[in-house]
């Protein structure tokens, strides 16, 4: 078995942003020499997600909006308050839980060599808190 890993950085420029990351998946894949087995996508940041749909601007608005109706940016929330450890105030718990609801990875077969995925489907990286420097890691498993 063969592991090969890539670490990459976004600079978001948005507090909400979907980043597609898909030709970067394929050619770290491809780097990677591995033929068979599987291809991990995972963010390293808790305010972002990792996650696969269709390319459409409308259907990137339409997930955006849903998430904002599900989350709201100016909700209630108890993570609003001075951080003593970070030294600074919280306000970014809509982040953290648009992050859980999307999860932080996405996992796709590796078959002759290249990603095995629906024909419609985009990996995307995305920011919930944005304006950073974020980081992901593409690990690709297999022969």
């Amino acid at each position: 078995m063969i592991i090969k890993s890539y670490t990459h950085e976004i600079a978001s420029r948005q507090e909400f942003e979907m980043v597609k990351i898909t030709d970067q998946v394929q050619k770290d894949v491809a780097a990677s020499g591995i033929t068979a087995g599987v291809v991990f996508v995972i963010s390293m940041h808790t305010t972002t997600a990792i996650m696969i749909n269709e390319s459409l601007p409308c259907v990137e608005k339409d997930i955006e909006l849903t998430l904002e109706r599900l989350i709201p940016t100016d909700g209630d929330y108890v993570h609003t308050h001075m951080l003593p450890s970070y030294g600074t105030c919280s306000g970014n718990a809509p982040g953290h839980l648009k992050s859980m609801l999307c999860g932080n990875h996405c996992v796709l077969p590796v078959i002759d060599g290249k990603t095995a995925g629906g024909s419609a489907q985009d990996i995307y990286f995305v920011e919930f808190d944005g304006l950073k420097i974020r980081k992901y890691t593409v690990q690709i498993m297999g022969e």
